[in-house]
C-alpha cells in the first residue's frame, strides 16, 4: 500500500475545501467601462467583467521551494486582474500531484494548470480533466508531452534547448570538463537540461558527466560534490539544475579546494549576489513569474474568446542567460520576488 502523508491529506482537503467554496459563490462581476480597467487594476479590483472563475495550479514543487513561489507570484497576479479565484496545491511526490488534479477535477474547475516533471504519473487524470471539458494548460515541465495529453498549449522553456545554452555558454567560456548535477532522479527536465548541455559543450571538446544527489538533503550534496571534485581535479565547471543549489557548490568547491565554475539554472536573491561578486560565472533564467502570469492569462484568454496561443508549439519563456551585469540590473526585480 502507498505511503500517505498527513500533511498531505490535510493539503488535499484545504484544496477540495477551498475549491468548493469558492465555487459555491462564483457570479459574474457585471460590466465596466473599457477606461476603467487601469483603474481598477490600480486599486486591485479585477479589471474584466468576465465571471469568476475558479482556475487550480498543481506542481512538482517540494516544500520550500522558493522558485514556485515565484510562479505563484505570477499566477496570483494574473488572477486578480482576470477576475479569477486562483487555487494552488503542489508536492514533490507524483502519486499525490495527481491526487490534487483528481481533488480539482471532482470540483469541476474552470481551468487547470499543471507541471509535469513526471508525465506518465498524470497522463490518466489529464486524460480524465480533459474528458470532463475543462481546459489544461501545462507549465514548467513536460512540453513533450504537454499536446499528447490534451493540453492547450506548454508554458516554460524547452528543456534541452535550455541546455543546449548552457553548453554554448561553457564552451566560450573555455571549460574543457563538468559535471551536471541532478539533484530529483525521474524529473525528465532535468534529464534533458544535463543531455543538452553535454551535447553543445561536447561541439567544443567539451566532456560532460552526471552526478545524482539526494536533493532533499542539502549536507549530503555538498559532500557527495566535494567527494567528486576530490577525485577528478580536472573538472573545470559545476552545473547546478537549481537556484538553491548554486551556493552549496560554492562551499563544496571551496572546501575541495577545486578552482571550477559553478554555474546553475534559475535566479534568486543569493543567485544575484554571487554573479555579482564573481562566486557563479552565469545562471539560467526561464522566467518563473512570466510562467505562473501567463497560465492563467491564457486560460482566461480561453474561457473568454477561445484563444489558444503557442499554435500548438510551447509558449517559451527562457532561456536567458544571466552574468553579473546583468545580474545587477535584474536584481530590483528578484528581491521583490518577480525575478
Amino acid at each position: 500500500m502507498a505511503r500517505v502523508r498527513t500533511g498531505v491529506r490535510l493539503v488535499g482537503a484545504v484544496l477540495a475545501a477551498v475549491l468548493g467554496a469558492s465555487l459555491v459563490g462564483c457570479s459574474s462581476t457585471g460590466g465596466k467601462r473599457a477606461e476603467d480597467r487601469a483603474k481598477a487594476e490600480a486599486a486591485g479590483r479585477p479589471a474584466v467583467s468576465t465571471p469568476r472563475w475558479t482556475f487550480a495550479m498543481v506542481t512538482h514543487a517540494g516544500d520550500g521551494d522558493t522558485f514556485w513561489d515565484i510562479v505563484q507570484k505570477g499566477a496570483k497576479e494574473a488572477a486578480a486582474k482576470d477576475n479569477i479565484n486562483f487555487v494552488y496545491a503542489h508536492d514533490d511526490q507524483a502519486q499525490q500531484q495527481a491526487q490534487f488534479v483528481q481533488n480539482a477535477i471532482d470540483q469541476k474547475v474552470d481551468g487547470l494548470i499543471v507541471s509535469l516533471a513526471k508525465p506518465e504519473a498524470l497522463k490518466d487524470v489529464l486524460a480524465k480533466a480533459v474528458k470532463a471539458g475543462i481546459p489544461v494548460i501545462t507549465v514548467n515541465s513536460g512540453s513533450a508531452q504537454s499536446a499528447a495529453y490534451g493540453a492547450l498549449t506548454h508554458i516554460g522553456q524547452d528543456e534541452e534547448i535550455a541546455g543546449e545554452a548552457v553548453g554554448t555558454e561553457l564552451g566560450k567560456r573555455g571549460r574543457k570538463k563538468a559535471v551536471c548535477v541532478l539533484h530529483e532522479q525521474g524529473n525528465v527536465g532535468h534529464e534533458q537540461r544535463c543531455a543538452g548541455a553535454k551535447k553543445t559543450f561536447g561541439e567544443s571538446g567539451g566532456t560532460m558527466e552526471n552526478l545524482y544527489v539526494e536533493g532533499t538533503n542539502m549536507p549530503s550534496v555538498q559532500s557527495a560534490l566535494q567527494a567528486k571534485l576530490q577525485a577528478d581535479p580536472s573538472i573545470d565547471a559545476i552545473l547546478t539544475l537549481g537556484a538553491p543549489f548554486a551556493p552549496t557548490a560554492v562551499k563544496a568547491k571551496d572546501a575541495a579546494g577545486s578552482k571550477a565554475e559553478v554555474d546553475t539554472f534559475d535566479l534568486n536573491a543569493s543567485v544575484a549576489r554571487d554573479l555579482k561578486s564573481g562566486a557563479l560565472g552565469f545562471a539560467v533564467d526561464q522566467q518563473p513569474y512570466l510562467q505562473g502570469y501567463e497560465a492563467v492569462d491564457l486560460l482566461w484568454l480561453y474561457r473568454y474568446n477561445a484563444d489558444v496561443l503557442g499554435g500548438g508549439r510551447p509558449v517559451l519563456t527562457g532561456p536567458q542567460i544571466v552574468t553579473g551585469a546583468e545580474a545587477a540590473t535584474l536584481e530590483k526585480f528578484i528581491n521583490r520576488g518577480s525575478r
